[in-house]
């Protein structure tokens, strides 16, 4: 199994230059840490590309979940590392589509005018969402403005009862953090970029069950390269994220 390269001098995952696992090294990590964010039902031993996960995509009025609304849901389901399921849905967010969010994905007022709002879809949404591992693009963004809505709704997003997805102290597989390590001497890292490295189609980006499927075709793409399972996984994303911050706040400030 192929782990996740190194960053210069700092093993952040037990791995040699090659980006081979040392022997044994999964089973130090599991005895001297603790897994963060494992979803509900899934076990840190979990082989995660054969598991049942799902990939989340919003479009959205704007990027601040506080203030901004969803405006568009696509999930795409995987089971056993094959794409199982799609579903899209249109939702009135309540709020004017101010027009420089229409110009990156094409979704207008007129367009949303018969759309239901978030909280009447959320019992079909839920139910996709089911028990699977919860996977995005840049996590951070879909994660929080999932949150937010159900907070909005009046909904939980804490309860043994909730899918991984829903429940706001689990910690989503993002594809983004592992292709800018594994495809670090490459440019451009939009979604767009990086499945037409990896020859995965994406027919209409900016689009949300387009999007969560290729972004699973993705993550399954770079699957070979990536720890097999999930909470080495987890125990490896937040530390190269952490660390691709720090470098892309660094890239800011000299240009």
């Amino acid at each position: 199994m192929v782990g996740p390269p190194m960053r210069g001098n700092v093993d952040l995952c037990g791995c040699f230059p090659t980006g081979r696992h040392y022997p044994g090294i999964a089973d130090v990590l599991r005895a001297v840490q603790r897994v963060v964010g494992l979803a509900r039902g899934f076990s840190g031993d979990t082989v995660w590309a054969h598991a049942s996960f799902v990939v989340i995509d919003f479009e959205t009025t704007g990027l601040d979940p506080e203030v901004d609304r969803i405006l568009e849901i696509g999930l795409a389901a995987f089971e056993n590392g094959a794409h199982v399921a799609s579903k899209n849905w249109l939702v009135d967010p309540t709020i004017p589509v101010p027009a420089e969010s229409s110009a990156v994905h094409g979704i207008t007022d007129d367009m949303l005018k018969d759309a239901p709002r978030f909280a009447e879809v959320v019992a079909e949404v839920r139910e996709m969402l089911g028990n699977r591992i919860p996977v995005a693009y840049n996590h951070g963004f879909d994660s929080r403005f999932l949150w937010a809505e159900l907070r909005r709704a009046g909904l939980p997003t804490r309860g043994d009862d909730l899918p991984p997805a829903m429940s706001d102290d689990g910690v989503w597989i993002d594809p983004l953090v592992w292709a800018r390590e594994i495809q670090k001497a490459e440019k451009g890292f939009k979604l767009v970029d990086v499945a037409a490295r990896l020859n995965v189609p994406l027919e209409s980006a900016h689009r949300a069950a387009f999007d969560a499927e290729a972004t699973g075709r993705v993550l399954l793409a770079l699957a070979a390269s990536m720890p097999e399972r999930y909470g080495d996984l987890l125990r490896v994303q937040p530390r190269y994220a952490a660390t691709q911050d720090v470098e892309n706040a660094g890239w800011r400030t000299k240009r």
